[in-house]
């Protein structure tokens, strides 16, 4: 059939980037035996049957309630789509469900396309089969084909039934197709004290939660922006269950089959919220995940993609590697350890750079290989003894045996492909910078002068190739004392251990390797291990000459990072001999301008400096910047950023250790407040600026083993050891005078280098100190007290501070933004919280559901929270739309988008908060004559768009003519700031009286005056306004006219705003008489000036403009002298009788004050009027000073809008029950 071949195929609608809708498309015909029960029929032909599920939508009575609450508990509506078509026959009892949808609307295209394409055809056939055969072909030939089109786009891994459920998740909750869904669960919401069965679902951004029973409908959207608190608990009340805590109210869901996963779940998305507030960047999926072999039933790419994240942090934290690798796999083996002559059961983790071992015992054996390291991987011969064995051999002569692995020969295929793709240790080269690139120039920055050499950092300088101890005990005297010979024995017991555990990244770890770090690291190995525990050494030396690089680029860029930088240089251990000369203060200064540059995200921040002072005083100046970033970067995270989160959140760790390990200590304490105060600075330095040195370096020794347990372990052992005292305090700051004390007097006995200075100030005082702590007792102490304390433990606490901490400085923010906003708005502070909430939402909308780049772009955490948030003019529309309080119908977008010009001062094309707050507030609490003046700017070109740079040209004339001429021309200082002229009059003036001036006096500090004078900005006032050409003064009209229609005083308005443009067209028909009279008698004076360069040039361009704005105006008719006899009063049209009614008046004569268009008429040129007889023809009209005078509420408005996302809701689902009524 040539029409039918011509026919528009139908195909499963899909947007870009979606995944297949499968509740909205044609399906493979399968046969239906019963077409009634469960479903209701709707429409009917001879050939095809159109039904709806009972329970969706209005009406069904107890049947439909009983099968809606079943499709939810059931989740059978995930699988079964509301709608449904069927083809019948007449002679036969069997149906074929051939197309199914989730609303009416998308149904209804199908019937439609049905009715108009298939039915006609069909109608010829003379038999059933026939009728059958025919339209199976035809649907399954449209599924062919779309599925033709589909080869080429990107594969889809989710199952059919998660599609359906995404899909349903989104049409539930109004969520847009970038929502992706991750899982969903079966589940029981407690509202109140009644458990609603229904299914939770938890996408990227938000966790939701619906339930239909018996006719009562639950839904429930919280964004995980929100989330204050996520805690499992189990209570007699809500046994085993979740709880999910918001600023304002507390959510508890139960009854999941597996709790664990779920809650791990929660957690993730969660802590990616958190990282979305922190850092203003969208969720990008994971795109190099390997694809499973096959689609995994109801399991997500997100959820393996999440699972892998999961999987690969806990890795890389185990073995302290970074932030890019994968884990490729883990198997459970036995590994030989010749030093302990045995086989060690634990899982071997094979990653895209490394294989790892951990042992099952904790501390029995640690073993991490780096593949750039491997020479080797063979199968040895197996046994009953040694089954499986597989051997890799090192390019150090270090041989590891393996043994009891399953799938051998894949494991070891498996690591041949990845040593395939490792480069050789020595061909390693620099890698790509992460910071900006450095100009060419190299300016000098405050506060130093760029050194004369070629390269900032080469290997000829002293601090590449030593450390600053090194370089001061060069010239210092062997010392043969029994501290140094401790500290020799130390040493040889290091090389002992060398020698039977290896030397490297490749060394055993083993319990005996911590009993030696816990008895203090020597000064001559501390810098080499220092780097292999805390992973820098594998970072250094897969990236050589990166940090060369990285200091020819950041040396001699000034930025707010290194004002600080150099603010802070000599305030670095500044009693140090090393920090007392150019090398120390030089190295210190490279590192950290390095570290800034490459890391902008942190910058620099106070504490940075101590750290890294000690760090040059035991490593060359790459290894310190390797490990500085190992501190800030992994084992520190977050703790150096503008609002040091990491140390706030381990802040509140040790406040929960506090109270579960010394709870009478932790109530005292907290009525004094001194926990807070204390645990900052011990944590963001380590203990570096409240100890003595040498004490605190032994810490440092084990956290850089142990991690950050230790310094938790360390910091409970102190507040252990004064609990007596503590007890007894009144006041905060005798607690904190007894633990500085305490802490000055913890000194390290063992020490055979010459005594270094303090870091802090001695709090020791009086004839009779403290008794002297050694540092070795308090850690000994430390590990018998509150060594149970784990790393997961402390990660688990992490999470749930790390909620609190955020949240709590979002609310800092928040506050400090309403305070700013007091004194420059009207609005109370609980409308400013409210407005600042919804302007943050629509920023963070971006973050979520736009680009990444957008919105990371959007967000500087270095500006004033006033200006942090930044939303472009398509959120400002639909915040203007939703909360101003002048309604315009279709004329609303309009005028939201000059008022966002006019707010844009930067013109970036994004309005910070302080911006939008300024233009609602104007609109809300401005007297009558600041709400004109807003209103009269809207008008003006000033914030006209490009399309309407028309009436621009023509503003441009009228400015034109208001420039004075002649040698005696004089420049008023009101003159108006418009278009043309006003971009250079001021200037023009001052230069021309700074001019003569400068002839006369030669005086640079009249001219310095003068400049101040001109750039002080000067308060406008209306006098300062542009005046108003013809059309923008009817584009005004028009407004007004709009902003009326849904008022109750509409017909007096109307008749007001009438008679004010009849009023306001006859004043500037007669200004344009004493215009035009004054510019012929300033024609006849006028004498050639004095030529001022730019001015001449500028008048001219305006005048020459004049006929062509003239000729290029709209078609609209304008008053002339001809038209002086046709000027109405606009008032009663004639032969109206009674109220003027609105459409009693047409649009034109309204505006136009009824003037009759006339074809090829032009708008009048020397038509103008000012804001002050605006303002004054206003003000003869009580009807519309009632209007602008009248307080309005915009807390309604917010609250609507708060509740918009619901509204969206209920409306689509009311036009579907509005068309099921008809």
């Amino acid at each position: 059939n040539k029409e039918q071949g011509q026919e528009k195929l139908p195909f499963n609608r899909k947007k870009p980037g979606a995944g297949p809708e499968y509740l909205e498309m044609w399906i493979q015909p399968e046969e239906v035996l019963l077409a009634g029960p469960l479903w209701v029929s709707e429409r009917a032909n001879p050939f095809f049957i159109l039904q709806r599920r009972r329970g969706h939508g209005r009406g069904g009575g107890l049947s439909g309630l009983l099968v809606g609450t079943l499709d939810v508990v059931l989740d059978s509506s995930a699988r079964v789509a509301p709608y449904r078509i069927l083809l019948q026959t007449a002679d036969s009892q069997l149906y074929w469900n051939i197309a199914c949808g989730s609303s009416r609307k998308e149904i209804t295209e199908h019937w439609d396309w049905l009715e108009s394409n298939l039915l006609q055809t069909i109608s010829i056939f003379e038999s059933d089969e026939d009728i059958i055969t025919f339209v199976k072909g035809k649907i399954s030939g449209i599924i062919a084909e779309e599925s033709r089109l589909k080869q080429s786009e990107e594969h889809v891994e989710d199952s059919g039934k998660f599609l359906e459920a995404e899909l349903k998740m989104r049409r539930l909750f109004g969520m847009p197709d970038e929502e992706k869904l991750v899982n969903y669960y079966s589940c029981s919401y407690w509202k109140g004290r009644v458990p609603r069965q229904g299914w939770l679902y938890l996408s990227i951004n938000h966790l939701c939660f619906y339930s239909f029973l018996l006719g009562k409908e639950v839904t429930l959207v919280v964004p995980w922006t929100d989330v204050t608190q996520l805690e499992k608990n189990s209570t007699l009340v809500f046994p085993e269950s979740v709880r999910v805590s918001t600023r304002h109210t507390e959510h508890f869901f139960s009854m999941f089959l597996n709790i664990n996963d779920t809650f791990k779940l929660m957690e993730q998305l969660a802590n990616i919220a958190m990282r979305q507030l922190l850092d203003n960047e969208a969720f990008a999926a994971d795109r190099s995940l390997p694809k499973p072999c096959k689609t995994l039933k109801n399991v997500s790419a997100l959820k393996r993609d999440l699972d892998a994240r999961a999987k690969n942090e806990r890795y890389r934290s185990m073995f302290r590697l970074t932030q890019d690798e994968r884990l490729d796999g883990h198997t459970g083996c036995t590994l030989w350890t010749p030093f302990a002559k045995m086989h060690v059961i634990g899982q071997l983790f094979i990653s895209n750079n490394y294989i790892c071992f951990n042992s099952r015992e904790e501390d029995v054996c640690q073993l991490i290989i780096p593949l750039r390291e491997v020479s080797i991987v063979e199968k040895a011969d197996s046994s009953s003894v040694l089954p499986c064995p597989v051997s890799i051999s090192t390019k150090n002569k270090m041989n590891f045996l393996f043994a009891n692995l399953k799938d051998r020969d894949f494991l070891v295929q498996r690591i041949s492909d990845f040593l395939q793709r490792t480069p050789d240790s020595s061909d390693t080269g620099p890698l790509s910078l992460t910071g900006q690139s450095a100009p060419t120039n190299m300016a000098s920055c405050a506060g130093y002068e760029c050194t004369q050499r070629r390269h900032h950092y080469h290997p000829d300088l002293p601090t590449a190739r030593h450390s600053l101890l090194q370089l001061y005990h060069q010239n210092v005297a062997e010392d043969l004392g029994p501290k140094a010979m401790k500290e020799k024995m130390k040493v040889e017991a290091w090389n002992i251990h060398f020698s039977e555990f290896g030397r490297g990244v490749c060394m055993y770890r083993t319990s005996r390797t911590r009993e030696l770090v816990l008895n203090g690291i020597p000064e001559l190995l501390r810098g080499e291990l220092w780097l292999l525990f805390s992973g820098a050494q594998n970072e250094m030396d897969t990236h050589r000459g990166y940090y060369g690089d990285l200091v020819e680029q950041a040396m001699g860029q000034c930025s707010l990072a290194t004002e600080e930088i150099e603010r802070d240089l000599h305030r670095s251990m500044p009693e140090h001999h090393a920090f007392q000369n150019e090398n120390g203060i030089a190295a210190l200064r490279r590192v950290l301008t390095a570290y800034a540059h490459r890391n902008p995200g942190i910058g620099y921040c106070q504490a940075m400096n101590i750290v890294t002072s000690v760090l040059l005083l035991y490593c060359p100046e790459e290894d310190a910047f390797w490990l500085l970033v190992a501190l800030c970067e992994r084992m520190l995270p977050d703790y150096y950023n503008t609002r040091v989160v990491g140390a706030l959140v381990d802040q509140g760790v040790f406040e929960d250790l506090t109270r579960a390990s010394l709870p009478l200590l932790y109530e005292h304490m907290q009525d004094l407040g001194v926990i807070s105060t204390i645990s900052l600075s011990w944590f963001l330095t380590l203990f570096l600026s409240v100890m003595p040195f040498d004490s605190a370096v032994i810490l440092v020794d084990c956290f850089f083993y142990e991690g950050i347990k230790v310094i938790f372990q360390v910091a409970l052992a102190v507040l252990h050891a004064n609990m007596d005292a503590l007890l007894s305090c009144s006041d905060e700051g005798e607690a904190m005078t007894i633990l500085g004390r305490y802490l000055d007097n913890v000194v390290n006995k063992q020490t055979a280098a010459p005594p270094i200075p303090h870091l802090h100030a001695r709090l020791t005082s009086g004839e009779d100190p403290p008794a002297e702590i050694d540092i070795f007792s308090l850690i000994k102490s430390s590990y018998e007290r509150f060594g149970s304390l784990h790393s997961d433990v402390i990660e688990q606490m992490r999470f749930k501070q790390r909620l609190k901490v955020i949240q709590s400085l979002e609310d800092t923010a928040k506050r400090s933004v309403v305070r700013a906003m007091m004194t420059e708005s009207a609005f109370s502070i609980e409308e400013l919280e409210d407005l600042f909430c919804l302007f943050k939402a629509k920023h963070m909308t971006s973050c979520y559901w736009g680009s990444c780049s957008s919105a990371s772009e959007r967000h500087d955490p270095s500006l004033p929270y006033l200006e942090q948030y930044r939303i472009d003019s398509g959120q400002f529309a639909q915040l203007f739309s939703a909360l101003a309080p002048w309604v315009c119908s279709s004329h609303t977008l309009t005028l939201s988008a000059r008022l966002f010009r006019l707010l844009d001062q930067n013109q970036d094309g994004l309005v910070n908060f302080k911006e939008f707050i300024t233009g609602l507030s104007g609109m809300y609490h401005g007297d009558m004559t600041e709400k004109l003046k807003l209103l009269y700017k809207l008008h003006l070109p000033q914030a006209f768009c490009p399309e309407e740079t028309e009436s621009a040209l023509d503003a441009t004339n009228f400015f034109a003519a208001t420039i004075p001429q002649g040698k005696n021309a004089v420049f008023p200082q009101s003159h108006p700031k418009g278009l043309g002229f006003s971009c250079l009059s001021r200037f023009t003036v001052t230069m021309m009286h700074l001019s003569v001036v400068l002839d006369k006096v030669k005086d640079y500090r009249y001219y310095l005056r003068m400049w101040a004078m001109e750039k002080e900005p000067r308060p406008e006032t209306i006098k300062d306004l542009p005046r108003m050409n013809q059309e923008q003064f009817i584009d005004l009209c028009k407004t007004l006219y709009n902003m009326f229609s849904e008022e109750p005083e509409e017909q007096h308005l109307y008749h007001s705003i009438a008679t004010v443009a009849s009023l306001l067209l006859r004043i500037g028909e007669v200004g344009k008489k004493f215009h035009n009279g004054s510019k012929k008698t300033d024609g006849a004076d006028i004498q050639t000036p004095p030529t001022v360069p730019g001015v001449e040039e500028a008048h001219s361009g305006v005048e020459s403009g004049e006929p062509q704005v003239c000729q290029e105006a709209a078609d609209t008719a304008a008053p002339n002298e001809q038209d002086k006899g046709n000027m109405p009063v606009l008032s009663h049209p004639s032969g109206s009788s009674g109220p003027l009614q609105r459409e009693d008046l047409s649009e034109d004569a309204l505006l136009a004050g009824g003037i009759e268009q006339r074809q090829g008429s032009v708008l009048d040129a020397d038509w103008s009027i000012t804001f002050e007889q605006v303002l004054a023809s206003l003000l003869t009209e009580p009807p519309l000073v009632d209007y602008f005078e009248r307080k309005r509420d915009i807390q309604s408005k917010v609250e609507a809008c708060k509740a918009q996302r619901v509204i969206e809701r209920q409306i689509s689902s009311d036009q579907e029950l509005t068309q099921q009524a008809h």
